[in-house]
């Protein structure tokens, strides 16, 4: 039996994939590499360049490697952009996720984990939310995920076989702590991303969107979650699944936030450096802050966070980031 890692090459995805290999399993990951690497995923798995989209292709990846699991990460994921463009995001991530569920159960395959976000709550408060609170995504990013939750709720109730986890997560940060893979995106637009590359003068300097929000210093507040225990966190809830546990929406993220001004400057105290950091406008579809309550995920799972700490999520970053300026690798 394998399980199906689809955007694999990705960020997250390529972290979910040393995870699952590292505790044995067999992995099989589909990407577009539109915006993933080949060389991120590790040659113990097996690779198909496609589209999740693609129902033949998933069909046949199913039958072929007896697939009884799929970790679903492929799509978009820039907020603003899902503004500016909200037809792509409802087909890359609406859409084209719909036909991989139809592949799935047309495959027989029971065990389903979705990749989806607090992006559909909204704003929601410097209290950590419930996943029982009433969602209001701001944004079409966040809309095209929990359409895509509302699809695997009623798929669930139809086909009695099938049971998944869509896992609400928070942002992800950090890195492979033993230096295997990490955000390697160029361009990409995640907060400890940037200021890293602009500490380590990848970057001239770097924005902060806005200092006008109802939070204590001005800037958005988000619950930064170390990608490992983010990937963890899947694991286990693929644990649950495979024991009988039912279909489950669960948020991942520490309970606390941190604001921009706060990132940065854990960024500079990391790096010993400073970070040229320049004040703009709000971007939109950004939530003035939005931080996690895991509990159901910690009861549910057994899941127990080991990298509960912003510097430690930074100093990682940094590392991951010194490692791609001594690599020649394509598109990094």
């Amino acid at each position: 039996m394998s399980v199906l890692v689809t955007g694999g090459a990705g960020y997250i995805g390529s972290h979910m994939v040393w995870e699952l290999l590292d505790h044995g399993e067999d992995v099989v990951v589909l990407d577009r590499l539109s915006s993933g690497f080949d060389w991120a995923v590790p040659p113990e798995a097996k690779l198909y360049v496609g589209d999740v989209g693609d129902t033949g292709l998933v069909e046949k990846i199913i039958r072929e490697h007896k697939v009884n699991a799929i970790i679903h990460f492929a799509g978009s994921l820039i907020v603003p952009e899902s503004v500016t463009d909200p037809l792509l995001y409802y087909e890359n991530n609406t859409a084209k996720t719909r036909n991989l569920i139809a592949a799935a159960v047309a495959g027989g395959m029971p065990h389903f984990i979705f990749s989806s976000t607090a992006a559909v709550y909204g704003t929601a408060g410097m209290d950590p939310v419930k996943e029982d609170v009433r969602t209001a995504p701001e944004s079409p990013y966040g809309t095209s995920k929990l359409m895509v939750e509302w699809i695997l709720r009623d798929t669930a109730a139809a086909y009695k076989d099938f049971d998944y986890t869509a896992l609400r997560y928070f942002n992800v940060a950090g890195a492979d702590p033993k230096g295997r893979t990490g955000q390697s995106t160029a361009g990409a637009t995640h907060l400890i991303k940037v200021a890293s590359e602009t500490a380590l003068g990848k970057r001239p300097f770097m924005q902060v969107f806005g200092d006008d929000y109802p939070t204590p210093d001005g800037t958005c507040i988000r619950d930064y979650i170390h990608v490992s225990d983010l990937v963890a966190a899947h694991r286990l809830a693929l644990d649950r699944l495979r024991a009988g546990g039912k279909s489950l929406v669960a948020n991942c993220g520490y309970g606390h936030g941190y604001s921009v001004l706060e990132v940065i400057d854990s960024v500079r105290r990391v790096f010993g450096g400073e970070v040229d950091a320049r004040m703009t406008a709000r971007r939109p579809g950004d939530a003035a802050a939005i931080v996690a309550n895991s509990d159901l995920a910690r009861k549910e799972f057994g899941w127990v966070p080991q990298r509960d700490d912003l510097d430690r999520i930074v100093s990682d970053a940094l590392s991951w980031e010194r490692i791609l300026a001594t690599k020649n690798w394509p598109n990094s």
